[in-house]
């Protein structure tokens, strides 16, 4: 058996595989959160909840059924737009370590893939 592309795989796989992203992009915030907390520490406190929460409720909504298990998948796509915005601002406020690039792109990544979970 060959490997399946990403139109083939279950839902539930891309369930799993944006679990572990949000994690994943949890460890590449500690570093540009805690910089950002010496100039903002509110703003830093706003991004740890907001990608707190993306895994946290992908993490919940994979124990939920119908549609509840859909809102809290929209909640933590809204949790992972929220810390997208929060990085811009900190940015914009020109806070050094506002995200790179690489987060970004994992950030919209997830994003992506929260959407093929929500909108099928």
């Amino acid at each position: 058996m060959g490997g399946m592309s990403m139109t083939t795989r279950p839902a539930s796989t891309y369930r799993f595989l944006a679990l572990e992203e949000a994690i994943a992009i949890i460890a590449l915030l500690r570093e540009p959160v805690a910089r950002i907390r010496t100039e903002d520490a509110d703003l830093a406190r706003q991004i740890r909840r907001a990608a707190n929460a993306i895994a946290l409720n992908l993490g919940e909504g994979e124990r939920r059924r119908g549609k509840d298990r859909i809102h809290h998948y929209r909640i933590a796509a809204g949790s992972a737009r929220e810390t997208q915005v929060a990085l811009r601002v900190a940015g914009a406020w020109r806070k050094d370590g506002a995200a790179d690039d690489a987060v970004m792109d994992r950030l919209d990544k997830l994003l992506a893939t929260l959407w093929r979970i929500t909108e099928r």
